[in-house]
């Protein structure tokens, strides 16, 4: 239960369930509570109706035993201002809710008069009606009342009647709620049975397109779980026919197998290349140290330290190879790149520099690598002069390594940046290094925020331009 429970699918059904139930609660509160209202509204309107009716009666000069209270189902009370009964219709047991709680009317007191026969101002109470008036203004309240026999709940209505002589009378008139109550009671009944329902209609809705929009993810969690198994980083994911987030993942899942697909296929080829060029030099010294112990006159001591250079500048190269493919982040220091290309110019009797100062932010030992790996592969190349400039170019400062030689063809300039590529491949490895120099000024060039691109000269030579970021 606890899986399901933690599955996109079980925990978006019951996000969807739980919201859908909120807002049924909410809005079947307001449904009862308007229905309720409008219904005893309607109640009230009853009520009123008849007490009006009642007091009208009143207002006319009806006497108390002549009015119209004989409706059984509609209790009627009539009481003066000292909430004395006087006036009652017929078989009300018991009745609350009203102005007073008696259904037995006593007798009303005359109401004194003037020696001029006219009512007494001060018995007319405080009532701002007029003789014959009825109120404009009912009051409403709740209660029950027993009318023969039969309990109920009443919607009472209160009207004031201002009459000649027996002053300010107020009527109460009753309309039962039983019928409000029971549509309330029925509308609560089909909410409790249609509710669930819909709900359970709301989940399996849910759950099944949930399932449906969730199933290319299950296909690519299979197929990574399999490409996983096998190690093979040839294989792809489905990508589905939408343009939805499932369909950017699987095409973003797609790119990062054919990215991690093309790093391994490079470092294996980065192993076996290495191997290889371990593997001569290596060989070359051992061979020279067993015929030198076998013979010692015969011992090629310059061959041997030429070697054992060799293998040095190529396990140096290896290694730098391996931090900046580990992403090690160059120094933050300042070097004047006019500074380092006549440092690394000087002994070089080939090279002609012509620098203006330029400063660049990074490492000046990885810097000045390149710049050497730059000069070594133009002198390897050259007919008789390579040239050097350093120059500021709005943002950028340029060194440019330009020789005389034959250049590269335009479909190898991407080539010869690559690990271990020699383009001359019957030039020898005494001469021509291990094709490691210009794979690794480029990976320092981009790890420095710049760029190291190869053309040609007018004069059909090769000029090599480092480009970075300028201070």
């Amino acid at each position: 239960m606890r899986r399901r429970l933690g599955s996109v699918r079980a925990r978006a059904t019951l996000g969807a369930t739980l919201v859908v139930a909120v807002a049924l609660l909410a809005a079947g509160t307001a449904v009862l509570l308007s229905l309720w209202t409008d219904l005893s509204g309607q109640a009230g309107t009853r009520a009123e109706r008849t007490a009006r009716e009642v007091a009208a009666e009143l207002a006319a000069g009806q006497p108390y035993g002549e009015l119209s209270l004989d409706d059984d189902d509609r209790p009627v009370q009539v009481v003066t201002e000292d909430a004395t009964l006087v006036a009652v219709s017929e078989h009300l047991e018991r009745i609350s809710g009203t102005g007073t709680d008696a259904v037995r009317p006593a007798t009303a007191p005359a109401a004194p008069a003037d020696d001029d026969g006219e009512a007494d101002d001060d018995s007319a109470g405080t009532s701002v009606l007029r003789p014959g008036e009825i109120g404009e203004d009912p009051s409403y309240s709740d209660g029950s009342a027993t009318v023969d026999g039969d309990s109920a709940d009443y919607r009472f209505a209160a009207v004031e009647v201002e009459t000649e002589d027996r002053g300010t009378l107020t009527v109460y008139a009753g309309a039962p709620l039983s019928t409000e109550r029971t549509a309330v009671r029925t509308a609560l009944t089909v909410m409790l049975i249609g509710f669930p329902l819909l709900l359970a209609v709301v989940a399996g809705v849910t759950w099944l397109m949930t399932r449906r929009a969730l199933r290319p993810v299950e296909g690519i969690r299979r197929e990574m779980a399999a490409i996983t198994a096998s190690a093979d980083l040839a294989r792809r994911v489905p990508e589905p026919d939408t343009h939805d987030e499932v369909a950017r993942l699987a095409r973003t899942t797609n790119e990062t197998l054919a990215a991690l697909e093309t790093a391994v296929e490079r470092q294996r080829r980065f192993v076996a290349d290495a191997s290889h060029e371990l593997r001569s030099p290596i060989a070359s010294l051992r061979t020279q140290l067993e015929v030198g112990a076998a013979h010692p006159e015969l011992l090629d001591v310059p061959g041997a330290v030429e070697d054992t250079v060799r293998l040095q500048r190529l396990a140096a190269d290896l290694l730098l190879l391996a931090r900046l493919d580990a992403g090690e982040r160059p120094a933050d220091a300042r070097v004047d790149l006019a500074a380092l290309a006549r440092e690394e110019s000087g002994g070089r009797s080939r090279v002609t520099v012509d620098a203006e100062p330029a400063e660049v932010s990074g490492s000046g030992g990885q810097l000045r690598r390149v710049l050497a790996n730059l000069l070594d592969n133009a002198e390897r190349h050259a007919r008789e002069t390579v040239a050097v400039t350093v120059r500021r170019e709005g943002r950028w400062a340029v060194v440019a390594v330009a020789d005389d030689g034959d250049g590269v063809p335009e479909a190898d300039r991407e080539r010869v940046f690559e690990r271990f590529v020699r383009l001359d491949a019957a030039r020898s490895r005494d001469d021509g290094g291990a094709g490691l120099g210009l794979a690794i000024a480029r990976d320092v060039a981009v790890r420095h925020g710049g760029t190291l691109t190869v053309g040609g000269t007018p004069e059909g030579g090769a000029v090599f331009r480092l480009r970075l970021p300028a201070l």
